[in-house]
């Protein structure tokens, strides 16, 4: 990464830092902090989330109580009760379908912050102790993708496949704008160096499936896929990949030991500023904010280390184009850069605030480009279009 980068990233994380170690000494007498998450240490997706919760927690010196195997369900609102009941003051929860049960919580216990990754209705709900969060991971994705598309390069290059033959592989879970979102980003950042790159994504129905992420990635190399990555939780793609000899890029944390031959680098969300914002916030008593989004100027949006298998140039191209996003230079969903059944798009009408019948409710094509998880809006992605270059295997989930 250039030095500048480096400097940036490193100047927000010491301030970061020093205005989080104020609330350290009053946090530690004041908080106590349950987490609730959706697998245990075996799901990459669930570890990111336990690692980032256990740095906050001993950084700020607060107690924590975890609860892991928690399903999308009223387990989730139980577990969330026993948390509160056993004094934890701030409870967090980390699966898009834990939401309703935490709403349910957090209007039976009004003195608890309850906060949510992924969640959509905290500006909705309006509860003073209900907040979502979630990051830009689609510029992470984006950058990700950039490596993507220069191992495409370099493959076509070599020989190894034609600029016909540059077509990627994405396993995800489910067909949520989430997912859409992110498949996306990864697209159009392999795209902006790769311009003769397509795309196939098949669903798994599920956020951790080792059987069938490992089925998807194998249907998807047999299909003619030279290079895969995904959005579903467990190893099955990546090892995979390093059996079948294809480039991966993962998510949520390197595979560069279990892959050491394919691995090309990993995008994620770092969860610590936020779980030092908000328990910071409960021991201060100042609010939470109902939908906080990090990025990567905050250290919340971050790449593992790049693997042996990236193409000459890659880390100099991706801390180029970090730098043009955290300048706010370069949009990931610009509408010049991708079109809809052959149209640009000239406006898109999103539905941001969820309701049963997903009705389209805010403009959401600003100043030339897709402004997802925009300031005043919501968290959680809504970027839903399916752009021309994506395949959709299976829509069934």
């Amino acid at each position: 990464m250039k030095k500048s980068v480096k400097l940036f990233l490193a100047v927000a994380m010491i301030l970061t830092f020093g205005m989080f170690t104020s609330f350290a000494s009053s946090a530690e007498e004041t908080v106590k902090a349950g987490f609730i998450f959706l697998h245990d240490e075996n799901s990459t997706y669930d570890l990111n989330f336990i690692n980032a919760a256990k740095e906050a927690c001993e950084k700020m010196g607060i107690e924590a109580v975890m609860k892991t195997g928690i399903p999308e369900g009223q387990e989730c609102y139980e577990a969330a009760c026993e948390l509160a009941d056993a004094g934890c003051n701030f409870v967090f929860a980390d699966s898009f379908g834990h939401e309703d049960y935490m709403i349910e919580a957090a209007r039976e216990f009004p003195d608890v912050q309850f906060c949510h990754a992924t969640g959509t209705k905290a500006h909705t709900e309006e509860l003073d102790n209900f907040h979502n969060a979630f990051a830009s991971i689609y510029e992470g994705r984006y950058l990700a993708g950039i490596a993507a598309g220069l191992k495409l390069n370099e493959m076509i290059a070599n020989g190894e496949i034609t600029e016909d033959q540059a077509k990627m592989g994405y396993i995800g879970a489910y067909t949520y704008a989430e997912v859409i979102s992110g498949y996306t980003s990864f697209f159009l950042g392999a795209r902006s160096v790769c311009p003769s790159v397509t795309m196939e994504v098949t669903f798994t129905g599920s956020w951790y499936d080792e059987t069938a992420e490992k089925e998807g990635a194998n249907k998807l190399i047999e299909d003619g896929c030279v290079l895969i990555s995904q959005h579903a939780d467990s190893m099955g793609a990546p090892t995979a990949c390093e059996t079948a000899g294809v480039p991966n890029v993962s998510y949520n944390g390197s595979t560069a030991s279990a892959c050491p031959n394919t691995f090309i680098v990993s995008s994620r969300i770092n969860w610590e500023p936020y779980f030092e914002y908000a328990m910071g916030c409960v021991a201060s008593g100042e609010a939470i904010a109902a939908d906080w989004t990090g990025d990567i100027s905050t250290g919340s949006v971050v790449l593992t280390e790049f693997g042996s298998a990236i193409a000459e140039g890659t880390e100099e191209a991706v801390a180029a184009a970090s730098e043009e996003l955290v300048a706010g230079n370069l949009h990931v969903f610009d509408t010049a850069t991708f079109t809809v059944e052959g149209e640009k798009l000239e406006s898109y009408m999103a539905d941001v605030d969820t309701d049963p019948e997903y009705e389209k409710d805010h403009e959401v094509i600003v100043d030339g480009y897709f402004n997802e998880s925009g300031e005043g809006l919501r968290s959680a992605p809504y970027f839903d279009l399916q752009i021309d270059g994506i395949t959709l295997l299976d829509t069934a989930f």
